[in-house]
Formats: C-alpha cells, sequence, structure tokens
C-alpha cells in the first residue's frame, strides 16, 4: 500500500516537473516576436529557457534535459543539426572531459590520498590544523580535477569520516567532537577552491566562454588563477578560523590523526610506478596550461588529451576506466549541448535587446552602485539553484549584459559574476555536487549548515569585491 502511495506520489511530481518544463518553452513562444528578432531565434530562446528550467527541475536526469532540448532544435529546424551538435566539437568540452578523466588516474593510483596523509602528518595534530591539511589537499588537486564529486567523494570526504569516526565523532550526540566541524569547513573551503581554478569546477569553462561572448575577453587558466589566487588565500586564512570559532570542535587536540597519517604512509609504502606516472602529468598540464600563450600556443583541451594519452600509454589508466567514467561522459553531453545553444543565442540580438530593455533599471545609477546591487543580487539567489552550472547558465550572461550596461569596467563586471557564481555555492546543503556528500554525512542540521553559510558568505564578498579589486587594478585590468 505504501509503495502504492509512493508510486502515484512520484508520478504526480514527475508530471508536475514535466510541466513546469515544457510551460517554460510554450509561455516564451506565447509572446509576440519582438522587431529585429527571427521566429527561428525566438524558437532557440524558448527551448534553451525550458532547458535550463528543466535541468534545474529535473523531470529526468541534467544531461538527459540537455540531449532533449538540443534534439529539440535539430527536430524543429531551429538550427541545422550540424550547428545543434557544434558544442561536442567544441575544444573547451573535450577539455573538461578529460579533466575528468585525469582525476579518475589520482584516484586509482592512490597519489591523491598519499597527498592528503602527508599533509595530515604535517598540520593533523589539532583540529585545525588537521582541516588545514585536507583544505590543502582539495585545493591542489582542484588545480586539475574539476569533478568536486571526486574530490570530495574520492579522496578528502573518506579521510575527514574516518579520522571522525576514531576519535568517536559521528552524526549525533557526539558530532560536535570533530566531525561536524570538519564537515562544514572542508565543504566552505571547497567552495574557494571552485572559485580559484579554471579546473575548479566543471562549469568554470562554461563561464568562461559566456563571458568571452558577451565581452570578447578570454579567460584563460593562467588568467582566471591570477585574479582569483590573492583573494583565495586571504579567504582560506579566514573562513577555517571564523568557523573554529563559531563552530569549534570540542576536540582539539589531535595527534591521532598525524599518527593514522604515518601509519596509512607506512603501508602504502614508496610511491609506485603509476604514482609517479600521475605526478609527473599532473605535474606537466598544470604547468602547459598556466604557460599557455606565453611559452607556448597549444590548446587547453590537446594538453589535457596529451595527459589522458600518457597515462594510457603508460597503462596507469586502461580503456575501461575511460569509458566507465561516467560522471565524464554525463558532463559532455550537457556541457556541449549548453555552449552551443549559449552561443547560438548570443548571435540572435536577443541579447543586446536584453542589454537595451535591462539598462532602464540602472539609469540614474553609479556603476559601482549598479555592479553592487546586481552582484549581491546575483550571490544571494543561488539560494533557489542546485548547482553551480544551473545558476550560472541562467543568469551569468543575462547579469553580465546588465552589469556591463550600466557603465562597469568588463573586465571587472565578469571577473566579479565569474567568482561569485562560485562563491555563492557556501550558503546551501545543496550549493554545489560536494555540498551532499559532506551535509549527507549527517553530523550538521540544516538550519546550522544555512546559518554558518550565510555567515560565511559576508567576509567572502567583502573580500572578494574589496580586496579583488584592488588586486585586479595592481595587475592593470580595470
Amino acid at each position: 500500500m505504501d509503495a502504492e502511495k509512493n508510486s502515484g506520489r512520484n508520478w504526480r511530481i514527475s508530471f508536475l516537473k514535466w510541466a513546469v518544463t515544457i510551460g517554460t518553452a510554450l509561455f516564451v513562444l506565447a509572446f509576440p516576436v519582438p522587431n529585429g528578432i527571427t521566429p527561428q531565434s525566438w524558437r532557440l530562446l524558448a527551448i534553451f529557457a525550458a532547458t535550463i528550467i528543466g535541468s534545474i527541475v529535473r523531470p529526468i536526469a541534467g544531461g538527459a534535459v540537455v540531449l532533449l532540448g538540443v534534439t529539440a532544435i535539430a527536430l524543429t529546424n531551429t538550427l541545422p543539426v550540424k550547428e545543434a551538435l557544434a558544442g561536442y566539437a567544441d575544444p573547451v568540452v573535450w577539455l573538461v572531459l578529460a579533466a575528468f578523466m585525469l582525476s579518475r588516474g589520482m584516484i586509482k593510483t592512490g597519489l591523491g590520498r598519499r597527498i592528503a596523509f602527508i599533509f595530515i602528518r604535517l598540520l593533523g595534530k589539532r583540529s585545525l590544523g588537521l582541516g588545514y591539511s585536507l583544505i590543502i589537499t582539495d585545493f591542489l588537486l582542484a588545480a586539475l580535477i574539476p569533478s568536486t564529486g571526486a574530490r570530495a567523494g574520492g579522496i578528502v570526504f573518506p579521510i575527514s569520516k574516518s579520522i571522525s569516526e576514531a576519535y568517536d565523532s559521528r552524526p549525533g550526540e557526539t558530532a560536535q567532537k570533530l566531525g561536524a566541524f570538519l564537515m562544514v569547513v572542508l565543504y566552505q573551503c571547497n567552495v574557494l577552491s571552485c572559485a580559484t581554478f579554471l579546473t575548479g569546477q566543471a562549469s568554470n569553462p562554461l563561464i568562461a566562454g559566456f563571458a568571452q561572448n558577451v565581452t570578447g575577453i578570454e579567460l584563460t587558466y593562467s588568467k582566471w588563477l591570477l585574479g582569483a589566487i590573492v583573494p583565495s588565500l586571504v579567504s582560506l586564512i579566514v573562513v577555517p578560523f571564523l568557523i573554529y570559532r563559531l563552530f569549534p570542535p570540542e576536540i582539539k587536540e589531535t595527534p591521532a590523526a598525524s599518527e593514522m597519517a604515518t601509519e596509512e604512509l607506512k603501508k602504502m609504502g614508496g610511491m609506485s610506478r603509476g604514482e609517479w606516472m600521475m605526478l609527473a602529468v599532473f605535474v606537466l598540464i598544470a604547468f602547459l596550461w598556466m604557460t599557455t600563450k606565453w611559452l607556448h600556443s597549444i590548446d587547453y583541451s590537446v594538453v589535457a588529451m596529451v595527459g589522458i594519452v600518457a597515462l594510457l600509454f603508460s597503462r596507469v589508466l586502461n580503456w575501461d576506466d575511460v569509458v566507465s567514467e561516467h560522471a565524464a561522459w554525463d558532463v559532455f553531453i550537457w556541457y556541449g549541448g549548453l555552449v552551443q545553444m549559449a552561443a547560438a543565442l548570443s548571435k540572435t540580438g536577443i541579447t543586446d535587446l536584453f542589454a537595451k530593455f535591462s539598462a532602464n533599471f540602472t539609469t540614474g545609477m553609479k556603476w559601482s552602485l549598479a555592479l553592487g546591487v546586481l552582484l549581491l543580487i546575483y550571490f544571494y539567489v543561488h539560494y533557489g539553484f542546485a548547482s553551480i552550472t544551473a545558476h550560472s547558465t541562467a543568469m551569468y550572461t543575462p547579469f553580465l549584459i546588465v552589469v556591463i550596461a550600466s557603465g562597469a569596467p568588463p573586465f571587472l563586471a565578469l571577473l566579479s559574476l565569474a567568482y561569485a557564481s562560485n562563491l555563492s555555492a557556501c550558503l546551501t546543503h545543496y550549493g554545489t555536487t560536494s555540498a551532499p556528500i559532506y551535509f549527507g554525512a549527517g553530523y550538521v542540521k540544516q538550519r546550522t549548515w544555512w546559518l554558518i553559510g550565510l555567515i560565511v558568505s559576508i567576509p567572502l564578498l567583502v573580500i572578494w569585491t574589496l580586496l579583488g579589486f584592488v588586486w585586479w587594478k595592481l595587475l592593470g585590468w580595470i
């Protein structure tokens, strides 16, 4: 009987989600086509809007929603089929796919765990130092691994949970001993890792693409990192100390964690051939990405693919590893579809129309005030999104257009919104992929998680705007 009730309830929810998704397209199509816009362009907007809403409410998996949108575009002849599928030939899409494969090598060889245990052995004698050791691990891995799920779920989270349980800290009455502090601080700093690197999370290259479509400015790996590094490092110092003061663990000394790391490293023995190879590939790719257009002109995607070929050639990875990396292929499907939809939409004139209309809302405002107001709205509206991808795909381009229309320097506008897209994930327990992993451990109540996220958001905004703006000014970017 309960199974029948649940089945009926699930069917009704699914029906409602489909109604919202399809209704979005019909709602857009119900409006008259503006002057200067072709019917095909307006139809593209309707399908794009429905795809974004579908990616948020998820009547089916996000990748399947995007594939449905791409199919609708080709089927209705909104775009020729070659153009509808052109996103899957975009080098950035292949960059993200290859980077996910590299994360597989990091986990398979055990190099990620080794890096974590080395830092724990060095810094893990106190609970704050223990937190920092895992934060540094995540930060370093973010230089190459765009999958927050792989970094958190495959490397950092299992170690943090094991150490918490070693100190008899489990969900419930003993959560405050150590586990609750670690789960919160690791997630909040995971968000900072996401913001620091172009590879920090999967949709950052997508955001960079949106920025280039609107402004013509290319956010390279090195430029993204250089712009983020100062506010990021300051935030990585401030946020753990703030959480330690507001939400302190009962256990302050953790010598057993350092001892546990030493024992684990002994069990692992010396670095294996696979680990050495993975480390060499890691260093090579990071170096080549940071020196693109400075020492060489090799495209980012080609660099990543060279890394994959090297791991396959050395048998660190095999072909089964590549084809079974489901998360990578899922990202490839939705990423390629959204890239092309957004690029095609930017050529229709609809974004220019939106800019002219939106400029009325900031008329009379100084651009600095307009930027501040719009940035706050953009940041806190993330309460309504379950992923950075959905948030940035739906809102980055419109907000960037409005901010620039207010008179703000384009580079300042695109950087502010790009970093805010990531930082806003601090707010909730569903803000990005790693959030359900840390929150789902059960150490922290939702109300507490949200309160900490709200408190942390304030210094983050202050650091990344005031200090960030000064830093970008010193770099001569604004």
